[in-house]
């Protein structure tokens, strides 16, 4: 590649400086015109993984803009249990919001930017622990986003009010039960579903039963073994896997506050899921759908992974120390760089 291409590949995936987010931009494709904010900030899953693997894809493959935000520690180093997201403001034009969110308990300046973008009724995808986004303090004044919430009209918090589930437990044991996820029959002409097959993640079960109103993609099935032909866990039915919706924030009594938007929620989306090409589509897909793009959705749509993935074994505290946000610009930096 000669001086000038390259040079304006990097500029396409890079932040300006090193405090600013990680941008990915696409050059071409459906995506042109769309901004897509994606958020990573679990113990455990990974998301610090998952969230810049999935941005390269819809940024380099299909145009979107992406915003990646990561929670931060004090250094401006990427800590998944650190209450601190820098850029969300980026949510105020943004176009779709991806949460990969757990147990935050976010400054009340940075709760506002998701308060004003869930409003309005933008479209969001969440992913594994996103169903528990918020553990916040009860003088918050975004407590009722809390996944325990019992204010009035707000149960179960961003959860179960956004995305139709809030945390409830385990159903199948990580690293030792791995999931298929069977397509619901009944909706096998959703955009979603479009060229997807033989969706197998790494990560064990959630239990889940969606709000009334929600419909299901696709059932999980705990497995007993880590490998996709592993037989089903005799004592394990199957239960909801992934899911759409609509949501409107209750209360909203404005005008400007009265927006209903798209939801796509999946219990499962740790960095090691995203190796599966089924899981991987079914989650591109619902990007497109949420952001009302279902029409560009073909059953071949490129969903490759861009650049070196190399994702870590899940585990709580197991995230890969010292890597800054601006490591991880431009389409063949690693995701994410080895340890020193």
């Amino acid at each position: 590649m000669s001086a000038l291409p390259l040079l304006a590949a990097l500029l396409a995936a890079a932040p300006a400086d090193a405090n600013a987010p990680l941008v990915y931009r696409g050059d071409a494709g459906p995506g042109q015109g769309t901004k897509v904010v994606l958020i990573a900030g679990d113990h455990e899953y990974r998301s610090e993984e998952t969230i810049p693997a999935l941005a390269r894809i819809l940024a380099k493959r299909h145009g979107f803009e992406c915003t990646v935000l990561f929670s931060l520690n004090a250094a401006g180093e990427i800590d998944p249990a650190a209450d601190n997201i820098p850029g969300l403001e980026a949510l105020a034009d943004a176009d779709l919001m991806v949460n990969f969110l757990r147990f935050k308990n976010l400054p009340d300046d940075q709760m506002a930017h998701f308060d004003a973008y869930l409003r309005r009724g933008g479209p969001v995808i969440g992913l594994r622990t996103a169903t528990h986004a918020f553990k916040m303090s009860k003088d918050s004044k975004f407590a009722n986003y809390d996944f325990q919430s019992k204010a009035v009209g707000f149960d179960g918090g961003f959860g179960e009010q956004v995305l139709g589930e809030t945390w409830v437990g385990h159903y199948g044991k990580n690293h030792e039960m791995s999931t298929r996820l069977d397509l619901n029959e009944k909706q096998a002409d959703h955009p979603i579903l479009r060229g997807v097959e033989q969706a197998w993640v790494e990560a064990g079960g959630y239990w889940a039963e969606p709000l009334p109103g929600s419909t299901v993609l696709a059932f999980a099935q705990p497995l007993q073994g880590m490998t996709p032909d592993s037989p089903p866990a005799a004592d394990k039915q199957p239960c909801p896997g992934a899911w759409v919706r609509t949501y409107r924030i209750p209360g909203a009594s404005s005008a400007e506050d009265a927006g209903s938007g798209r939801v796509f929620t999946t219990t499962y989306g740790a960095s090691e899921d995203l190796r599966n090409d089924g899981f991987r589509r079914m989650l591109v897909n619902a990007c497109f759908w949420a952001a009302g793009l279902e029409e560009e959705i073909a059953p071949d749509l490129n969903v490759e992974l861009v650049g070196p993935y190399q994702p870590t074994t899940f585990r709580h505290g197991g995230h890969v120390k010292g890597v800054r946000p601006a490591d991880l610009a431009g389409w063949e930096t690693p995701i994410l760089p080895a340890a020193d």
